[in-house]
């Protein structure tokens, strides 16, 4: 496999309190390892072959990013984020 595809803007993951970043193709494909058997199902082994079809380069990574934000706001796991603006006096 080649060096991973970096996505355009990071994906912030929501788990409890903690807000994970998720900017690379490699760090959806370690996402997705870490995912529970017992959810898997037909979203999971989509976008779980999209990742390797794009990692061979047959596949659009750009796509792979917003299926994987599309997989977790059907899991309740999307953070929204929003930029924070500077203090000034």
């Amino acid at each position: 496999m080649t060096p991973t595809a970096q996505f355009n803007r990071a994906i912030c993951v929501q788990r409890g309190y903690l807000i994970e970043d998720v900017k690379t193709l490699d760090d959806v494909l370690e996402y997705l390892e870490s995912w529970p058997q017992e959810r898997r199902g037909l979203a999971y082994e989509t976008l779980y072959k999209a990742c390797r079809e794009a990692a061979a380069g047959r596949f659009p990574v750009s796509a792979v990013a917003e299926n994987f934000r599309r997989f977790l706001k059907k899991a309740d796991m999307l953070a929204e984020t929003h930029p924070i603006r500077a203090f000034t006096n």
